[in-house]
């Protein structure tokens, strides 16, 4: 679901208060598309990504539901893999963070810290599709989503009828063929199960032909700690649950830390993880996510 920060404050009780609208076609009952929507959805072209000028608006610092978050500089490198919801009638012709009106048939979407306006390639992991989408709006801001598309982007990836997909975004320059992709290293991971629980852990983490959701609860610099939250979640029932340890490399490239996220899964669908990331909260884990592997 989207709505625009700048005006976030006389929307919140509308945005809280609709969790029971939603319909079995994957919107809310004051959303979705239009009675007589136009007949060539499909044929509505991609974005073409141009040098533009920053908005005035929107490429601030800024706070929503008490977390800050500071907009990007530049989109080089930038790839990340989430969920994507979409958004259409509610807010058509309303203003976005950028200062345009919203248009549900334009090729376009809102992200969190992606400067306005940019571009990204979004890519249905469950399908392959793609389009090409202009980011000009900020959001969404609920239910672990990392990208709002437009109805027409939403229609082109297939995912209207659900509400959500799985999606990876890279960004796209004005003149490129392909996406700049930062370079990234690469490390064993290691799996730290519960040992009462052994037989639960995903058989590999390696990466698949289709891809695979787990709900992150924590992430730690410690074991100890990470072992302690795996256990308590472990006996409240959230699971199959456990602790994936890793390297990342270090500011200057050469020295290396390891994290030892507590991960949940993997799931069976964006739902469950909507629901074990809502129980999580009741037992004081909050900003669990989901993620994409």
């Amino acid at each position: 679901m989207k709505f625009h920060w700048i005006i976030l404050l006389p929307l919140l009780v509308l945005i809280t208060g609709c969790g029971t609208l939603q319909q079995p076609g994957g919107y809310y009952e004051d959303d979705g598309p239009e009675t007589s929507p136009p007949a060539d959805i499909a044929g509505i072209p991609d974005a073409v990504p141009k040098l533009e000028p920053r908005s005035a608006s929107g490429n601030k610092p800024y706070a929503v539901f008490g977390v800050t978050y500071t907009p990007l500089s530049e989109t080089s490198g930038y790839r990340e893999r989430g969920i994507t919801s979409w958004y259409g009638k509610k807010f058509h012709e309303r203003r976005t963070s950028s200062g345009e009106p919203y248009d549900m048939y334009a090729m376009t979407a809102a992200h969190k810290t992606l400067p306005l306006p940019s571009y990204v390639r979004v890519r249905n992991m469950q399908n392959n599709r793609t389009v090409v989408v202009r980011v000009n709006d900020r959001g969404p801001f609920l239910h672990n989503r990392l990208i709002d598309l437009s109805y027409a982007a939403a229609a082109k990836l297939d995912i209207l009828g659900t509400g959500t997909g799985v999606v990876e975004i890279e960004a796209v320059s004005p003149g490129e063929t392909t996406t700049q992709v930062a370079e990234v290293k690469i490390y064993p991971l290691q799996i730290i199960p519960p040992a009462a629980a052994a037989e639960k852990i995903p058989d590999s983490l390696s990466p698949a032909v289709s891809p695979k959701l787990y709900l992150q609860v924590g992430a730690f610099s410690q074991q100890d700690n990470a072992v302690s939250l795996r256990n308590r979640l472990d006996r409240e029932a959230l699971r199959p649950i456990f602790v994936q340890s890793s390297q990342t490399a270090g500011n200057n490239g050469a020295d290396v830390a390891r994290i030892y996220r507590v991960r949940i899964g993997p799931l069976a669908s964006v739902e469950e993880g909507d629901r074990l990331a809502e129980r999580a909260t009741q037992l004081g884990v909050p900003n669990a996510r989901i993620v994409v592997e």
